[in-house]
């Protein structure tokens, strides 16, 4: 499409480390159009105003603390760009980014087009699996129409985002907000497209505890997405096989917690179908142990985080009899 209009819209919340450098990986773009940057501070309590504000040619948003998908409907509603791309402040656009992204939309039928992931900290050997794995699924799974983007990397036409009505700001957390988007998009009967190749360097997670925190709020509101979006959610590209055996076979642990030889038998069998997995997408030696020792743990940060959001979703939706 010939270049329009676009807004930038970055949602940040004590984002202070890096905002400063995604303000100025967007300002560096070498796209020719016009660029609208937005930046939503969700009730900062660190310097993300301070720095933020340091740019003359940024605006800036604050609203109290509701979440990424309610400060990206923010600034959708002040933006003026016929296009609207979406990241986050953890993550630095590639310079081509906005000619890649916005090039994409060169069908009528194309709403959405969305990018993938670089890495900004490859010092981390936690970061680099993460990538890794990341970048193994959009490499070999994702097609280039897929059932889903995120919201880290994703440009939307305007009037769609408008008539959908943005993000659902119920997601209070960076977790299935951009899954649901998607789900209404198909549902418009609009396509999605993908680009693996246009990227936004991301600051992965370096610290394994904080990550499988985050991997428990992943399955948490995964439930959610079930509930509400039962026919397609099972099914978005971006999950495989692996990670659809992997709840049955932690729950199955809990199943065997009185056969103490059984469940050992259990607890190492799935431990070695981590680590294969892992060599596979990996490599073999440092990476691939270390990558199935972190995808072992995470099937049980993930299993039990939908466990639990399961009977609380399922608990408001028999109470309310609507969506969670």
């Amino acid at each position: 499409m010939s270049e329009c209009s676009v807004s930038v819209i970055v949602p940040a919340y004590n984002a202070a480390a890096t905002a400063g450098k995604v303000i100025e990986a967007v300002l560096a773009q070498d796209y020719a159009g016009r660029i609208e940057l937005i930046v939503v501070d969700d009730g900062s309590t660190d310097a993300t105003l301070v720095i933020v504000r340091s740019y003359s040619n940024v605006k800036y948003l604050f609203q109290e603390n509701q979440g990424p998908a309610s400060a990206r409907n923010y600034g959708a509603r002040e933006a003026c760009g016929d296009i609207l791309l979406f990241t986050d402040a953890d993550c630095c656009p590639d310079p081509g980014w906005i000619t890649g992204m916005t090039g994409g939309f060169n069908d009528a039928q194309v709403s959405v087009v969305a990018g993938s992931y670089g890495i900004a900290n490859p010092g981390s050997a936690l970061a680099r699996i993460i990538h890794g794995e990341i970048r193994f699924r959009h490499e070999h799974l994702m097609p280039e129409y897929p059932r889903a983007f995120g919201s880290y990397n994703v440009a939307i036409r305007s009037a769609l985002f408008r008539r959908l009505g943005g993000f659902d700001a119920g997601f209070r957390r960076a977790s299935g907000e951009d899954n649901d988007l998607s789900y209404r998009v198909l549902r418009a009967g609009s396509s999605i497209r993908f680009l693996k190749n246009v990227c936004v360097a991301h600051y992965h997670q370096e610290y394994l505890e904080r990550y499988l925190r985050e991997q428990f709020r992943h399955g948490f509101w995964r439930a959610r997405l079930l509930l509400d979006h039962s026919m397609v959610a099972a099914a978005d590209d971006y999950t495989f096989w692996k990670d659809v055996v992997e709840v049955p076979l932690v729950m199955a642990h809990l199943l065997l917690i009185f056969w103490p030889t059984v469940l050992f038998v259990m607890v190492a069998g799935f431990f070695l179908f981590e680590i294969a997995a892992a060599v596979c997408i990996f490599g073999p030696v440092v990476d691939g142990l270390f990558g199935g020792i972190v995808m072992w743990l995470r099937a049980f940060a993930r299993t039990a985080g939908l466990f639990f959001g399961t009977i609380y979703f399922l608990k408001i939706k028999l109470m309310t009899g609507k969506k969670s």
